[in-house]
């Protein structure tokens, strides 16, 4: 059967360098089908759907959309909100009332809930409707999915800040930590050794949440590295947990801030960073230590867009206007990697993405527990695209001091 209606795309959660890659890949696709009458966005998420603020999308110039493909950020703007189940009655009343037919949400597992949720309450009320999860979060962290558009261009921005600070920290010994996005899952943070050459390139240690978190195994591993080299480069997740599964940053914020979803703010204070600063400081007498947060910077940083990243967020958009549209099924559009290196884009069922996330696999981290190891490099290397930068050092000898013995 073919459903002759409206088109809605949203935008959910964190912003990503792709996402609207993802955006415009739908909407041009869908534009091409005789069943849609418009293609309308939504401005704010869910949100705008609840308060009926819609874009129409089918009288967008095909230059302007896009440019804005090519432009961080999410174009629609987005939201926090967590929709329940009183939430998805009044989105699918407002995407009902407007003869919407195909409903599109672009966002992490979160999203594909409520895409999940919505699409039972079209059953529920015999209305033919068909609703589609599109994959989006630079934490890597959606199961069925080899990797999530917006990743990509993340992990080069993360590898090429590590890279920096490497080289600064070679030139002025000291200690760096640098905390980086990623509650539950590591593998941004493990992106930050992708573009190592050197023996001694930073960073030197890499902790996630995947493993327990202890700051006497930390103080030592530090003093290790930094009586071995003379300087010590680290990368901490943000989410890291103690061995009671809590998550170390919560200790350390005296009036934590929650989201809607009832996650800490993690990245909203740099206390975690300052505290282990201060920690290596007090007990290793270190006088040069510094620490970062990246915070934002992460996700929409223009400079630094994988190209892949970018076709296939674009590719996944399309495959959700073909999944509804030619083939009239709902789901979650996800990402399998064949050969090296292709992908391939199935749909799964919503319930299969929803809620739940993914973590490192243990082959990717080191026995210690404090590194990554060469499969994940293998991994990650084609998501980052050809273009990474490699750091060079001077090769020059070393001239013989006259004065060496006074």
């Amino acid at each position: 059967m073919t459903l002759k209606g409206k088109v809605v795309i949203a935008q959910g959660g964190g912003p990503t360098a792709v996402i609207n890659q993802s955006l415009v890949g739908v909407a041009l696709e869908s534009r091409k089908f005789s069943q849609v009458d418009r293609v309308y966005g939504a401005v704010k998420g869910v949100r705008g759907i609840i308060e009926e603020d819609f874009l129409d999308l089918s009288q967008e110039t095909t230059h302007n959309l896009e440019s804005v493909a090519r432009t961080p950020a999410s174009a629609l703007l987005s939201t926090r909100d967590k929709p329940d189940e009183k939430y998805c009655e009044e989105i699918f009343h407002v995407l009902k009332a407007h003869d919407v037919r195909y409903f599109f949400y672009i966002g992490g597992n979160d999203s594909a809930s409520t895409v999940h949720i919505v699409n039972e309450n079209a059953k529920k009320s015999d209305y033919e409707f068909r609703a589609i999860h599109i994959p989006k979060t630079i934490d890597n962290d959606l199961l069925v999915n080899d990797h999530t558009p917006g990743y990509g261009s993340a992990a080069k921005f993360v590898s090429q800040a590590f890279t920096g600070v490497d080289l600064d920290n070679r030139a002025l010994p000291g200690v760096y930590i640098g905390v980086v996005m990623g509650r539950d899952a590591g593998f941004l943070t493990a992106a930050s050794s992708i573009a190592q050459k050197y023996y001694d390139d930073g960073p030197h240690l890499i902790y996630l949440p995947e493993r327990p978190f202890s700051k006497e195994k930390f103080l030592r591993e530090v003093k290790e590295v930094y009586d071995k080299w003379g300087r010590c480069v680290v990368a901490v997740s943000e989410g890291i947990k103690n061995e009671a599964g809590e998550p170390v940053a919560k200790e350390l914020i005296q009036r934590a801030e929650y989201d809607a979803h009832g996650n800490i703010l993690l990245s909203s204070s740099g206390a975690l960073g300052e505290n282990l600063v201060n920690y290596v400081k007090e007990n290793l007498n270190i006088k040069r230590v510094r620490s970062d947060t990246f915070g934002y910077l992460q996700r929409s940083f223009m400079g630094c867009v994988s190209e892949v990243d970018q076709h296939e967020a674009r590719e996944v958009g399309e495959k959700a206007a073909q999944f509804a549209l030619w083939h009239n099924q709902d789901g979650s559009v996800t990402i399998h990697r064949t050969g090296d290196y292709s992908v391939d884009y199935q749909l799964t069922a919503l319930e299969k993405v929803a809620k739940h996330t993914k973590s490192m696999p243990d082959h990717f981290i080191n026995k210690g527990g404090n590194h990554i190891t060469e499969a994940f490099r293998k991994y990650l290397r084609p998501l980052v695209g050809e273009e990474r930068f490699f750091a060079h050092h001077l090769r020059a000898p070393q001239v013989e001091k006259i004065l060496k013995n006074r």
